[in-house]
């Protein structure tokens, strides 16, 4: 990959496509896509550089890597961009939430979301995140005392499931856990289909694959549905994100939000509020499994901050490196690989014309690898984020929220999350990969899961 990236003074390449790959016929590209995306955008990165074209018949497809592209595309020119076709695939699971929608729709859902996350509100959650980490770690005391292995990544997608049911909803939706991973599994593998090939049969004409997702649909739907009916009824629709919802009025006619429209917020915040911050955890352990001295450095900093108490939002100062475990493991395993962007009007980016209505996608997967910002990139390095190495890095080189006007609402409220978490497992267990011999792999799907699971065994800390 290059270092160039300066969108203004590039050479001007304005009718020729950038480099990249051809495809004669649409299900070639899905298939080599859907067999391994993660290892396709590495390819074309070191093969092809930091702007890429990819070509089926008339049709162009850039991904950009380089982070002045990143910012080009998500900051300088962002109303150039819009979520476009990649994203707009997803609303067959989560309708026209905050993830999809645009314009003025999505800037007055901006607003009314806003407050729930507001830093002071945010904050306060922390009682409530360290007192459902509790409860997870009280549970895994019989699997410490057998040492039976167990998939650390379904207890991340539980315990983060629960903290969003009682902080955006104060409902405990514990019970809902094996019905929401199996639906999410299914649902994102029908997303991903969707996304990676062009010609595709609407959902309502029941196909197998069809029929599969409108099943794994139906089961989040419920759960969604009773957490919308559960308040709907209620005198005080309450402070959390579902009573702003629900209280919400339109200026100009006064209405509230439709059913349609809290389902698909609702959805939105339940699936993307607790799957991101899942895999993360779940990543994270797999990295201090890998490097037991960073993990021991990491107790050492939890026993000299917070003994053997339990963290409050005012430790967190202290659990600066905790932060920076957390904050590599974003880097080297981003929740979501990719983000999808339609340019609106023709644009140059390096020299290089991007069509009008062209599909543009930004990759944290490669950019957190780019060579040219960071130095060994494979490498588990927290020390990255101390704040005298990132203050001298380039902004963009990091993105696993995305940036500017769509930063992720909720980056504050997963970091937090993420964090005292960590704290807490590393205070009460020592976790240890149950096949240490075999490599976890990264799987792409909506967000970068552990190809079947992730088997650990507990020891008491």
């Amino acid at each position: 990959m290059g270092a160039t990236a300066d969108v203004a003074t590039s050479p001007d390449l304005t009718n020729v496509d950038p480099p990249g790959l051809v495809f004669w016929e649409p299900f070639s590209m899905a298939r080599v896509m859907m067999r391994d995306p993660l290892g396709m955008m590495t390819r074309l990165a070191r093969e092809h550089g930091d702007v890429v074209c990819i070509r089926l018949g008339p049709f162009r497809y850039y991904t950009l890597f380089h982070p002045d592209h990143v910012k080009h595309v998500l900051q300088e020119n962002h109303t150039n961009y819009v979520k476009g076709p990649i994203i707009a695939r997803s609303k067959a699971l989560i309708g026209d939430g905050l993830f999809t929608s645009e314009g003025d729709f999505w800037r007055r859902q901006r607003r009314l979301a806003q407050p729930a996350f507001h830093r002071q509100r945010v904050a306060a959650f922390a009682e409530t995140m360290t007192a459902c980490g509790r409860e997870l770690l009280d549970d895994w005391r019989g699997a410490a005392a057998s040492g039976a292995p167990f998939d650390l990544m379904a207890e991340m997608s539980r315990v983060t499931l629960r903290v969003v049911g009682k902080t955006l909803f104060s409902l405990d939706l514990d019970g809902d856990a094996k019905a929401v991973g199996a639906g999410l599994q299914t649902a994102m593998d029908h997303v991903v289909y969707r996304t990676f090939h062009l010609l595709i049969l609407p959902t309502a004409i029941p196909t197998l694959r069809n029929l599969r997702f409108r099943r794994a649909l139906d089961a989040l739907d419920a759960v969604v549905l009773r957490i919308i009916e559960s308040r709907r009824h209620e005198p005080d629709p309450g402070e959390d994100l579902l009573g702003l919802m629900l209280g919400a009025r339109d200026e100009e006619t006064g209405e509230g939000m439709s059913d349609r429209q809290l389902r698909d917020e609702v959805m939105t915040f339940v699936l993307a509020g607790h799957e991101t911050t899942a895999v993360t955890l779940a990543w994270t352990w797999y990295l201090l499994c890998r490097h037991p001295e960073i993990a021991e450095r990491l107790r050492d900093e939890v026993r000299a901050a917070i003994g053997s108490r339990e963290p409050t939002v005012g430790d967190l100062p202290a659990l600066r490196y905790v932060r920076m475990v957390v904050d590599e493991a974003l880097r080297l395993y981003p929740p979501l690989w990719g983000f999808g962007r339609q340019a609106i009007a023709e644009d140059r980016i390096d020299g290089y014309r991007i069509a009008a209505g062209a599909p543009v996608n930004l990759s944290p997967w490669i950019t957190h690898r780019h060579p040219d910002f960071w130095e060994d990139p494979e490498r588990f390095d927290p020390e990255r984020f101390a704040p005298e190495r990132a203050a001298t890095r380039h902004r963009f080189a990091y993105f696993p929220f995305s940036s500017g006007p769509r930063l992720c609402i909720g980056n504050e409220f997963a970091l937090m999350e993420a964090t005292l978490l960590v704290a807490m497992m590393a205070q009460r267990y020592r976790i240890e990969l149950a096949e240490p011999d075999r490599p976890v792999l990264p799987e792409a799907k909506l967000t970068v899961r552990p190809m079947g699971g992730m088997p650990v065994r507990l020891r008491a800390g």
